[in-house]
């Protein structure tokens, strides 16, 4: 097995609760880790042969422009989306952060972290 990771994918994007959330918006960060086969390709040198890291960030940019309330709720449809279109990946392990959160404090980012394993 080997690793796919895509570190610091950044989206302005209409998460959250509040009504101001939907209206104003707020820079987000996604970082993503696959596992798959990379066997395959270390031999062949072809992109057939891997997963293509430009899909992913593309499944990322597309879904975190749909608006949801809740950050878990954009990270599973990241999840289901990748497995759906990707067979070869066998686990996705996903971060989404809000970059400075309207919570009343100092607070530099929130994240949720989401693992799920193909069944």
């Amino acid at each position: 097995m080997g690793t796919i990771k895509l570190n610091n994918i950044r989206t302005f994007s209409y998460h959250g609760c509040l009504i101001e959330e939907a209206k104003i918006g707020s820079d987000y960060r996604v970082d993503l880790e696959i596992k798959t086969d990379l066997r395959k390709s270390a031999q062949t040198d072809e992109l057939a042969d891997t997963v293509d890291y430009v899909h992913l960030n593309k499944i990322v940019v597309e879904e975190m422009a749909i608006r949801s309330k809740l950050l878990e709720h954009v990270a599973q449809r990241i999840i289901v989306r990748i497995f759906t279109e990707i067979p070869s990946i066998s686990r996705i392990k996903l971060a989404v952060s809000k970059l400075n959160p309207p919570i009343g404090g100092d607070v530099e980012a929130v994240t949720i972290e989401m693992e799920e394993f193909r069944n």
